[in-house]
């Protein structure tokens, strides 16, 4: 930290993330961008005026009070591990690593030297899904029944270390835990894969949190139609979230008493109100820098820990073994995620 208060902060990696990610950092208050990591060099002018360095030793070299990992995925391990042996705190891409156990070789490294990590689960800083969880959490919907979350979409080229599941899917079994605050007690899933490529892109999966609720995922790469769909049914209504238009819509159950006596003793539902609510709409990555910030501060603990990223990567491996083997997956629902 300078003289005057401002953090330091580096970032590894200036690919389709990482440039949006030094431009929030460049504009962030309270905070100085000091060196960009990209063997690949600058080629688009997207630093913003930062050193563009070779190596992470050479962005610590600089002195940084945090980094922003943006690089593949199988390179988070490699790179967090540096960060946290030198004492940095890191706001990691999501997923946290390709593998459980790089996920948890992170969550230990940081851990054990009482280090701000994070990671960029960005659905969480959605204005439509902070409306959903808060909400949530005031009891508007009552008891909550069912999930369902639609992603899809064409194939994003920058992609090629990881399937939709680790890539896409990983989006949606997060925020689901998080608006809920339940964790996965069981998963199961189909995929396939259609375009050619090693991994998978496409998947289907049925779940349930530790709550009883159900859950359903609908994640491809397959579709012109670019969708981000997250519904979440309870005992008053059913909340729809729209992350690409940051749009939250209630439609209330408006349940009607009927004199038919075969139907006296079923609880059912009426179509009632509907209500799309006035959400400020910021720019959710700046948000959840914002968060980042005030958590190596110690102002805030609104963030994504590496730990709950972990299960994440938990649950995201368990939906690929039960494509593999057919089978409903089990996962330890006890800690929250």
């Amino acid at each position: 930290m300078t003289a005057t208060g401002t953090l330091r902060a580096g970032l590894v990696g200036l690919g389709s993330m990482g440039r949006h990610h030094a431009r929030v950092l460049a504009g962030l208050e309270g905070v100085e961008l000091v060196g960009v990591v990209d063997p690949m060099g600058d080629k688009n002018g997207w630093a913003q005026g930062a050193p563009v360095l070779a190596t992470v030793e050479e962005l610590l070299a600089l002195g940084v009070d945090y980094a922003v990992v943006a690089c593949p995925t199988a390179l988070h391990e490699e790179v967090g591990l540096k960060l946290a042996e030198a004492g940095v705190c890191a706001l990691v891409e999501k997923p946290v690593a390709d593998t459980v156990d790089g996920a948890r070789r992170l969550v230990e490294a940081f851990e054990s030297r009482d280090l701000v990590a994070g990671v960029g689960h960005i659905e969480r800083c959605n204005p439509a899904l902070r409306s959903l969880r808060a909400r949530l959490e005031a009891g508007e919907l009552g008891d909550v029944f069912q999930v369902v979350t639609r992603r899809q979409g064409p194939f994003p080229h920058r992609i090629a270390d990881v399937g939709v599941v680790k890539d896409l899917a990983t989006h949606d079994i997060d925020l689901t835990g998080w608006v809920t605050g339940q964790t996965y007690t069981s998963i199961a899933a189909r995929t396939v894969s259609k375009s050619g490529r090693p991994h998978e892109d496409m998947v289907s999966a049925v779940g349930q949190l530790s709550d009883g609720t159900m859950v359903n995922h609908l994640v491809n790469w397959l579709s012109p139609l670019k969708e981000r769909f997250t519904s979440v049914t309870g005992e008053r209504g059913c909340f729809i979230a729209d992350t690409l238009t940051a749009d939250l819509t209630f439609y209330s159950n408006a349940a009607v008493a009927t004199e038919w006596e075969a139907l006296r003793a079923f609880r059912g539902v009426a179509e009632g109100d509907m209500v799309r609510y006035a959400i400020p709409k910021r720019e959710p990555l700046l948000v959840e820098h914002e968060l980042f910030r005030d958590a190596v501060l110690g102002k805030s603990d609104d963030i994504c820990t590496l730990r709950q990223g972990l299960r994440t990567v938990e649950v995201a491996a368990a939906v690929l073994e039960s494509a593999a083997t057919g089978d409903t997956v089990r996962l330890n629902g006890s800690a929250k995620g």
